[in-house]
């Protein structure tokens, strides 16, 4: 078994790609992925430490965030979705000029 440092490693810079991403971007979807990006990377974070201490818990744990990450990626969608026919455009300085 490999090195549990060595997951954590990864799963900290992935984390931290998306984390730049989210906070550096302005296309809606380019967010929208960073923040899969930085669930994908606690869900490793779960398995490696449920693999090291040899127990199911992370990945029960993994299964329910994939569940409700599905989820939020088709309410996102949706949103980004309607938000591009009420403006052309996704870019998300523009979200605030939404008025009912």
């Amino acid at each position: 078994m490999e090195n549990l440092n060595s997951y954590l490693i990864v799963s900290a810079v992935l984390f931290s790609i998306g984390t730049i991403g989210v906070l550096t971007r302005k296309n809606a979807i380019v967010i929208f992925m960073c923040i899969e990006l930085m669930l994908n990377a606690v869900n490793l974070t779960f398995v490696a430490f449920s693999r090291y201490l040899g127990n199911l818990d992370g990945q029960i744990f993994v299964f329910f965030i994939m569940t409700v990450a599905a989820a939020e990626a088709a309410v996102g969608l949706a949103l980004i979705i309607a938000f591009f026919n009420n403006k052309d455009s996704i870019d998300v300085t523009d979200v605030n000029l939404m008025k009912w």
